[in-house]
């Protein structure tokens, strides 16, 4: 007779499966709001004893290590699905609307990598996301529509930073989620556009002197 109850090898291994899943969660939300959260607060928080996580995952680098890279696999997806082509400016756009939040998550993590593990670990995680951004704005300086007297690298980092620092401002509520994006790429695009040229010397004065009474 054929049975189909499950069988307990199969059972422990979906078990086992639903606490990796469990702890990797757990372990994203809690080093999301603090990259120094010890294996105790991540075990508490997924609801399993050190001895459960640590069966999985034998040391906080190893789980920080996973959780880093499922983290930036998600960002990577959602930059997969966003329209880059067309105006720069529009793009940029679309490029933070979809994609802010999981970049300030991904940014967080890399946090707590940076304690966890090899330096030039975390830099290699930075990379795929950064060369995304980069992309982006050496077209929009090659068409002319982001300013060229200020290196890509300086760019990428200013638009890193006022992601962080909308997710910074939506924790603490200062700043409605729904929001952030136009918050990001209102700073972003005119400290990214091209500087005007300034009047030549005589006509500058004229318009910075009050007028006679």
């Amino acid at each position: 007779m054929t049975t189909h109850e499950t069988s307990p090898r199969t059972k422990r291994r979906a078990d086992a499966e639903r606490n990796i899943e469990t702890i990797l969660d757990a372990a994203r939300a809690v080093l999301s709001r603090d990259p120094d959260a010890s294996i105790g607060q991540i075990a508490g928080s997924a609801g399993v004893g050190r001895v459960t996580l640590y069966g999985h995952f034998p040391t906080r680098a190893d789980l920080v290590a996973e959780v880093v890279r499922r983290a930036l696999a998600d960002a990577e997806e959602a930059f997969d699905r966003i329209d880059l082509t067309g105006d720069p400016r529009e793009a940029l756009g679309r490029l933070v609307a979809g994609s802010w939040s999981l970049t300030a998550d991904a940014g967080a993590l890399l946090a707590a990598a940076e304690q966890a593990l090899p330096a030039e670990d975390v830099r290699a995680a930075h990379d795929g996301l950064f060369a995304r951004v980069t992309a982006l704005i050496d077209r929009g300086r090659a068409e002319g529509v982001f300013r060229t007297d200020l290196p890509s690298s300086w760019l990428v980092s200013v638009l890193h930073s006022l992601v962080h620092c909308a997710a910074t401002e939506v924790a603490a509520g200062r700043l409605p989620a729904e929001r952030a994006a136009e918050y990001i790429v209102s700073t972003a695009l005119p400290s990214f556009a091209p500087p005007v040229a300034r009047p030549a010397g005589g006509a500058h004065r004229d318009a910075i002197t009050p007028s006679a009474s």
